[in-house]
């Protein structure tokens, strides 16, 4: 029974011929089955409840996409008239603007989560992880120079099956992640390597570490580290939540290593032979 993907119903039950009530053993049976019908009523009212829930998320955000990429439009229209306008509206209009593009980015992640929760296919195509890897790294050291970007690349090409889009979200993803919660001058590392039918990405940073209390529930939903940082950076605190169901959604898993001085993101993928 898995209650992430619907299966909530208890199809088991006692036997009719033990729920004789007029037996301490049809007693005991009659008494189970009551049980098990309250517990199968309860698993199935949680169920129709989130799945209400991720129905909303999934509406609410397709319809903020539109109103949201308006309100930035018109903001960044109002800024470049040529007409002189105060320096504090100016000013104001930047913050519509960069709040709006937060909003969007907040928007696009619920839906992409909201779809990953509803068990939508992904592409299913080769993809390669080295090249994926290195225009990640490319983007992330244009984004902080300030940081040591490295990679530990094999020769040839490293291929699994899968979205390539969202492939290159969960490098990007880890890679902000590292950015944004480490110190300036911090080394981070994207590695790949083989293993036995599967392919494994490492992100790794000497940074301070992640807090053990924080370990446990990193990759839950809107968990954020430094609340001041991450909304200084434009986070959402989905990103690590991506992470985990990209990397789900492809039949793989992800994990967290973390003590100061040392933090890997390890995602493990099936590699293509395997498929």
């Amino acid at each position: 029974m898995r209650l992430d993907s619907g299966e909530v119903a208890l199809a088991e039950r006692v036997a009719a011929t033990d729920t004789d009530p007029g037996t301490e053993v049809g007693q005991v049976g009659l008494a189970l089955n009551g049980m098990l019908d309250n517990v199968d009523h309860a698993l199935q009212a949680r169920q129709e409840s989130e799945m209400r829930v991720r129905q909303f998320v999934a509406d609410a955000s397709h319809e903020l996409r539109t109103p949201l990429a308006s309100i930035r439009g018109y903001a960044e229209l109002s800024r470049r008239e040529s007409d002189p306008v105060p320096a504090t509206v100016v000013h104001a209009l930047g913050r519509v603007e960069s709040e709006a593009l937060r909003m969007q980015g907040l928007v696009e992640d619920l839906l992409l989560l909201a779809r990953l929760d509803a068990g939508r296919p992904l592409a299913h195509e080769p993809v390669d992880l080295t090249l994926l890897a290195m225009d990640a790294v490319g983007d992330a050291r244009a984004a902080s120079p300030d940081h040591r970007w490295e990679l530990n690349l094999p020769d040839e090409p490293v291929d699994v099956p899968g979205d390539q889009a969202r492939l290159h979200q969960v490098i990007a993803n880890l890679l902000a992640n590292a950015r944004t919660h480490t110190p300036v001058g911090t080394r981070i590392e994207t590695s790949l390597r083989q293993g036995p039918g599967k392919v494994i990405l490492a992100v790794t940073d000497d940074g301070p570490g992640i807090p053990e209390e924080l370990q446990r529930n990193v990759f839950e939903r809107f968990v954020r580290g430094d609340e001041a940082r991450n909304r200084a950076s434009g986070s959402t605190g989905l990103g690590l939540s991506i992470v985990a169901a990209v990397t789900a959604a492809h039949g793989g898993r992800v994990g967290l290593e973390s003590r100061p001085g040392r933090t890997s993101f390890i995602v493990e993928l099936p590699s293509a032979e395997m498929i």
